[in-house]
């Protein structure tokens, strides 16, 4: 498959696919909201998010202590698994564990100096707290008010999302963009689709 130029000068077939997938995390951000569209939703779904959104942040502080950027992906599969495990024991309550490995990771940077040097870590901190007590605030306030905190949360998660990207700092770009495109849409859902 070649290039094609057409007379309007608009090049089609080889480069329409590379700018596809250069925008490969768009595309995955969309293709799984569309899926949990398509499955449908939960009476236990705000819950759930309201969870998941401390756990974005974890991984946005576990990258600034690492300063790794490469590591957001790997790390976001190991938070995922780590949350569905959690979930199917059953053992101890999801929020207590991510808070601990939060509060674990803030001392080991304290310990390590990382608060007082580094300003991405100290971001990352502050970060952390903010988005871990809006996710708590859902929890504990009637469902109707809850939802709109988690929709709250996600959106402004994405907006933190595009703010690294844009800045490119902390986590890799093709993870800021994915997590920014998926947390803004998965608010518009919580809002408009409920």
């Amino acid at each position: 498959m070649s290039d094609v130029t057409t007379r309007s000068g608009v090049t089609t077939s080889r480069s329409r696919w590379k700018a596809v997938l250069r925008r490969w995390p768009i595309a995955l951000a969309v293709g799984l909201l569309a899926a949990r569209l398509a499955a449908g939703s939960s009476t236990g779904e705000v819950t759930s998010l309201a969870e998941i959104l401390p756990l974005l942040a974890l991984l946005y502080l576990l990258v600034a202590k690492i300063r790794r950027p490469e590591a957001s992906w790997p790390l976001l599969l190991v938070l995922v698994v780590l949350y569905l495990g959690l979930r199917a024991l059953d053992v101890v309550a999801v929020p207590v564990v991510l808070a601990a490995l939060a509060l674990a990771v803030m001392v080991w940077g304290v310990v390590a100096g990382d608060l007082r040097r580094s300003g991405e870590f100290r971001a990352q901190a502050l970060g952390m707290i903010g988005f871990g007590a809006l996710a708590l605030a859902a929890l504990v306030v009637e469902p109707d008010l809850g939802r709109y905190l988690v929709a709250a949360g996600w959106f402004l998660h994405g907006l933190w999302d595009f703010v690294h990207l844009r800045r490119k700092a902390v986590v890799s770009r093709s993870y800021a963009e994915w997590c920014g495109v998926f947390d803004i849409l998965l608010a518009a859902q919580l809002v408009f689709l409920a």
